[in-house]
């Protein structure tokens, strides 16, 4: 996760950005204790990472307690969210990222969850609207005096059914 928010985030971000964004980033344990958290591994190494929760908490990991809401969420009216999404640099542009996001979709979907939404890094922009992600809004994220920009975005997810 540390190499995938320093070196991937090079290209979109200040030095200083890139810094302050581990502070809003992360792994949230509770997407591990809920079971919906997926790791991808290749001769026994983590490459890539990602979850989905049926909890409110939207973006960050176990160390933004600010960030946190374990409030459970409606699926008939309220998006699953698409959480902890995170590939090794040496792994990045190989399908890893869209591969856990379509298992992270089709799982929230099973789940009875009609839409999806995140907080997209910059970075990560381009993956998301490649899978039919839309924008939602802007959001700055505050970090001491630091500001990181992200993306609030949505998807509507097809009926276990429809798939």
């Amino acid at each position: 996760m540390a190499m995938s928010i320093d070196r991937l985030q090079q290209s979109f971000l200040s030095a200083e950005q890139v810094v302050a964004s581990r502070q809003v980033m992360g792994l949230d344990t509770q997407l591990i204790a809920d079971g919906t958290y997926a790791v991808v591994e290749e001769a026994g190494a983590a490459i890539g990472c990602g979850g989905w929760s049926r909890r409110a908490t939207l973006y960050g990991g176990d160390h933004s307690t600010d960030l946190r809401d374990p409030a459970v969420l409606d699926p008939a009216t309220q998006p699953a969210r698409i959480r902890a999404m995170y590939t090794h640099p040496d792994h990045a542009r190989r399908g890893i990222g869209r591969a856990i996001l379509a298992f992270c979709e089709a799982a929230a979907a099973a789940d009875g969850f009609r839409a999806a939404e995140l907080m997209s890094t910059l970075s990560g922009r381009l993956l998301y609207t490649a899978c039919g992600y839309r924008p939602l809004e802007e959001v700055t994220a505050r970090v001491g005096d630091v500001d990181v920009p992200l993306i609030r975005m949505r998807k509507d997810l097809a009926a276990p059914l429809e798939r």
